[in-house]
């Protein structure tokens, strides 16, 4: 059985940076919010949302939005920038696949994005639970799309990938988190190649799937790092980029190197849509699952005025 890994970061006594005024959210209130947080608890379903601290948490939830992450709210990993909870998980629920198949027709979901903690621990790491979860939702609503955050299966990809993409979500995500020289402190657990691999076998079993990752910055990258790893991305014919700003969640965390300012950001995302992105998201409050639903429409938009273009006749 695989040993938790521990935080490459010491906790840390110093007080954390204050936020721009650009970072600033409102509280979750409203009557919407609660039903969603109250339909969650009655599924006995986690979310993504509540264990990672999200900052959109009340915009979202307001819409009935959520990202549930299955495999239990325990993860086998201890990354230095993640707020979800480190230890040995709990076994698999069974009943899980049908109650977020519920949850997801109770909130009249027309896009739902799925992921979940690591799981060493598991021989498969998981990944028969995310195809019983797609299949779940195929049977509750057939024309609800399914977009998937997982994890990167570590020493079980292959297997674990050709299964869920046997499966046929919309959209395959998986995120890089940083540059390559930060993984040995914030992502220990992860190799940087190995994800990028992941994301390119989603590919070539199945061109059809939309694949996606995202970046955190603020962490002492360098621009022309942020740029490598576009490059990569790119080369692993990775469609849809998304850049937000770490956040500290608490002060055991990795620390807030800088904030990065909306122009930087803005900057950020000409250069990747001049890449060849099919579609880029890049704001300081951006997460993988943030306006899934809307970014989703605009993807297959963007690819249908691809093959358009690809097709139309030349005079």
């Amino acid at each position: 059985m695989t040993e938790p890994l521990q935080p490459a970061i010491a906790p840390t006594s110093a007080p954390r940076q204050r936020k721009p005024d650009w970072i600033r959210v409102k509280a979750p209130i409203g009557k919407a919010f609660s039903e969603t947080k109250g339909l969650m608890r009655r599924m006995n379903l986690a979310t993504v949302c509540e264990e990672a601290a999200c900052p959109n948490i009340g915009e979202c939830w307001t819409k009935k939005h959520a990202t549930v992450m299955i495999l239990g709210d325990t993860c086998t990993r201890a990354c230095a920038f993640c707020n979800v909870k480190t230890g040995m998980p709990r076994a698999v629920d069974p009943l899980e696949p049908q109650h977020v198949a519920d949850a997801a027709a109770e909130l009249g979901l027309e896009h739902i994005v799925i992921t979940s903690v690591d799981r060493d621990d598991l021989p498969d790491g998981g990944a028969k639970q995310f195809v019983k979860v797609i299949e779940a939702l195929r049977k509750a609503k057939p024309a609800m799309t399914i977009e998937i955050l997982t994890p990167d299966f570590r020493n079980k990809a292959d297997a674990a990938v050709e299964m869920i993409v046997a499966a046929r979500p919309d959209v395959y995500n998986h995120n890089l988190e940083t540059v390559p020289r930060l993984y040995p402190t914030i992502r220990p657990g992860a190799r940087y190649y190995a994800s990028l691999r992941l994301l390119e076998s989603v590919k070539r079993l199945d061109p059809s799937i939309f694949t996606k990752s995202g970046v955190m910055v603020g962490l002492g990258e360098e621009r022309m790092e942020v740029h490598q790893v576009m490059d990569d991305m790119r080369s692993a014919d990775i469609d849809f980029l998304t850049m937000g700003q770490y956040l500290q969640p608490t002060p055991k965390h990795a620390k807030v190197i800088d904030f990065v300012t909306p122009k930087a950001f803005e900057a950020y995302g000409a250069i990747a849509r001049a890449k060849g992105f099919m579609l880029v998201s890049a704001t300081p409050l951006t997460r993988s699952s943030y306006h899934a639903g809307d970014d989703f429409a605009k993807l297959r938009d963007a690819r249908n005025a691809k093959l358009a273009r690809e097709t139309a006749p030349t005079i």
